[in-house]
């Protein structure tokens, strides 16, 4: 089997995040798929799973071949609870991700996306505490829009030090956020295979475009 590139979205589906932002998120979600379907080195390392949070926590995607994503409906309804969803996807990844051994190398460090629109609504640092006992890769947190607040901004840094922000929720925002992640995705999928072994450091992925904004 060869080494996977795993790839978690970890995605904000909480009431504010209903209607066309969480449309804007499918349509980035299937437009990521179909962009590394069409690059030979993504195809053949990564692999996709779908984590959301709202009142509670989901794997709606276990990690999967991106040939057999299909993309879930996504529907805006409860809580933040950020909290939850790190605790699941550190859970996830640690069934999932297939560890060295003396016989065999292991799957690349997983690539983390978080997204979401507000502040925590649950125990966060508990979830930032199991969080922290996987070895990620890179792990990029998005605030989306303004409302997302002094609060959610540093809740976000808690979580890794690499954050941007959207300028709103509307769909070419969100687009443009998932463009790039497809960009990154590419970017790391061809470097694994290089003598670096993969991009370590947020500042080797593609610049965002002008929507976004590192912070």
């Amino acid at each position: 089997m060869s080494r996977r590139l795993p790839i978690y979205l970890v995605l904000d589906t909480s009431h504010s995040m209903g209607g066309e932002p969480l449309e804007a998120v499918e349509q980035g979600i299937q437009m990521v798929i179909n962009s590394l379907m069409n690059t030979p080195q993504a195809l053949e390392t990564a692999a996709l799973s779908i984590v959301t949070f709202s009142t509670n926590a989901q794997q709606l995607v276990p990690l999967t071949e991106l040939s057999q994503v299909i993309v879930p409906q996504l529907k805006g309804k409860g809580w933040t609870h950020l909290g939850e969803a790190l605790t699941l996807v550190a859970d996830r990844a640690s069934h999932e991700v297939v560890k060295n051994t003396p016989e065999a190398k292991g799957d690349w460090k997983p690539m983390v996306f978080i997204m979401s629109d507000g502040h925590a609504t649950d125990d966060l640092q508990l979830g930032i505490d199991n969080f922290k006992k996987v070895k990620w890769g890179i792990v990029v947190a998005c605030a989306v829009g303004k409302k997302v607040g002094p609060r959610g901004l540093e809740e976000l840094r808690l979580v890794t030090e690499n954050v941007i922000q959207l300028e709103d929720a509307s769909p070419s925002s969100i687009s443009s956020f998932f463009k790039w992640v497809s960009q990154s995705i590419v970017t790391n999928s061809m470097s694994v295979g290089t003598a670096h072994g993969g991009v370590s450091s947020f500042n080797q992925l593609p610049p965002p475009p002008p929507q976004i904004t590192i912070l």
